[in-house]
Order: C-alpha cells, then structure tokens, then sequence
C-alpha cells in the first residue's frame, strides 16, 4: 500500500509538472503571436535569433550539464539531519540562473557582435527595418532560448526536489512526504525561477546593448563585472564600510547607474520555505521591464554603420 500510495503520488506531481511546462510554452506561443500581430519583422528576427541561440552547442551543453548536476544533486547526501530539500533547492536554483545567464550573454553577443564583425547585418539593415527594430528583435530572440532554457531544467529541477524530498523522507523512516507535502515543496521553487529569469533578461538586455559596440570577448568581461557588482553594491552599503560618506556615495551611485540584481536574489527565502508574495514578484518584474526598457533605449549604433546601415563613404582626396 505505501508503494502504491508514493507511486500515485509520483503520478500525480509529474502531472503537475508537465501541465505547468505545457502552460509555460503556450504563454510563449501567445506572446510570439501577439508580436507577430504587433509586428511582423521583429517577430521574424526574434525567431532567426531564437533559432540560431537553440542550435549553438552551448544550449544543449548546458541543457545535458544541468540536467546531470541537478540529478547529483538529489543523489548526494547532505547529512543536514532534514533540510537536505532546502539545501537542493539553493543549488538547484543557482544552478538554473548561472547557466541561464552564461547563455543570454554568451546568445546577444553571438547573434549581433559576430554579424556586425562579420558585416552580415549589412545585408538585413538595408532591407526596411529600422536599426531599432533588428536591436529589439535580437533582443527578444535571446530572450525566447533563455526562457525555454528554464522551462527545460525548470522541469528537471522540480522532479529532482520531489526525488529529494521522497529520499529525505525515507531517510527519517517517514515512509514518503506525502503526495501534497512534495508538491508543496515543488511549487516554493516557482517564484524563484521566474525571479532568476528576470534576472537573466535584464543581463540579456545589458549583453545586446553592449554587443552593439564591443566584440565577445570585452562583452563577456563586462557583463560579469556587472554580475558581480549588481551582488555585491547592496552588502557593501549596508556593511560598517557603507557608513563611510564616500563608500555610500559611490554604493548609490552604483546601485543607481548599474541593475541591483540583488533583487533577484531570494534563494535563502525559497530554501527555508518563505513564501515570495505576488506582489514583490511584481515589482520586480516592472524593475526588470524599466531597466530592459532603458538598456534597449540607448541609441543602437555601431561605428562602422551609419543611420541607415551602409558603411560609411570614404572621403576622396
């Protein structure tokens, strides 16, 4: 009877899980179709974009690592004495944003950087779209691959969290937590997940802007500079250090200039089973919109593009 009971159990959360993903990518497929209705020639550089990001190795590399670390670590003992769940759930969840960014920065810089070295944009800037139109285009490419991404390994993340609470369960002789008390524990996930997909967007965003100007290589250097940075500004302000006048200058001026990721930050609240409100969610997903908003606003230029995306005439002598 126990095994049957965890076995239905088992049944009942894997439905879950996969009418969630079902859920996840229609709300995709509706937000394409409303693009394609709001423009077409965005919606078809976001699909090309979106195409190319899923067909580079780094996505199935990170799709396969994630799924085999995500397994370790539901495997692995953590001999917490009962919070080995809470413990999986930290790792799982850093783990998921980690590669997620790794691949929305690795993408923008892919997608725009490599085509305007390479002057492959020329061809699609002649065409009648505007350079704002390619930018935001490119954008959202990224963003869709990003947002598959954690679809995929959010998936493979929830059932390593109920594999772990079952195993957790049987180790404390409880014969299983129950049907409703692992999906209880697959659900205090959700709101990390789309808080680490804001948090990937707007690095996406600041990724696309900076590939507009700088190849890979300083692209890649730049955007982990703000990664640390975006972490790091908050503890430093509020620190003994933050009293000092200059250091609480310079942490607001950071923290006002540059994406206080931190905001995204609640792994500690999601592993102690602290419920996220609604309403921090969204605040934080019109933080992340505002400051997508303004990274796409800066004008997108190129010095080897002029307003019409033609290189430049060389003066005669």
């Amino acid at each position: 009877m126990i095994v049957l009971a965890e076995t239905s159990g088992w049944l009942l959360n894997a439905g879950v899980v996969v009418g969630g993903a079902l859920a996840a990518l229609a709300l995709a497929a509706a937000a394409f179709f409303a693009l394609q209705l709001v423009s077409q020639r965005v919606a078809a550089i976001a699909s090309t974009t979106a195409k190319q990001s899923l067909a580079q190795p780094l996505f199935w590399v990170e799709v396969g690592l994630g799924s085999v670390l995500l397994l370790l670590f539901a495997l692995i003992p953590y001999n917490t004495f009962g919070d080995d769940t809470k413990v999986m759930k930290d790792s799982g969840l850093t783990l998921v944003m980690v590669l997620a960014i790794l691949l929305a920065v690795w993408s923008a810089s892919v997608s725009i950087a490599d085509e305007l070295e390479g002057r492959t944009a020329l061809t699609l800037l002649s065409k009648p779209i505007s350079r704002r139109q390619f930018i935001v285009g490119k954008f959202l490419g990224v963003v869709g691959a990003v947002y598959l991404l954690f679809v995929i390994l959010g998936v493979v993340l929830l059932a390593m969290i109920a594999l772990k609470a079952n195993l957790e369960a049987r180790d404390l002789a409880q014969h299983g937590g129950g049907a409703g008390q692992i999906r209880g524990e697959m659900l205090e996930i959700v709101p990390g997940l789309v808080l680490a997909w804001f948090e990937a967007v707007v690095l996406a965003s600041i990724s696309v802007a900076i590939s507009t100007r700088l190849p890979i290589v300083p692209n890649l250097v730049t955007c982990a500079a703000i990664y640390a940075i975006g972490h790091l500004v908050p503890l430093v302000v509020q620190s003994s250090a933050g009293k000092l006048p200059i250091v609480s200058f310079i942490g607001q001026l950071l923290a006002t200039l540059l994406p206080v990721l931190d905001h995204f930050n609640v792994q500690a609240a999601v592993a102690s089973g602290r419920g996220i409100p609604l309403e921090y969610l969204a605040w934080a997903g019109a933080y992340a919109a505002l400051y997508c908003t303004a990274a796409r606003a800066t004008r997108p230029t190129c010095g080897r593009l002029t307003a019409r995306g033609v290189p430049r005439p060389r003066a005669r002598s």
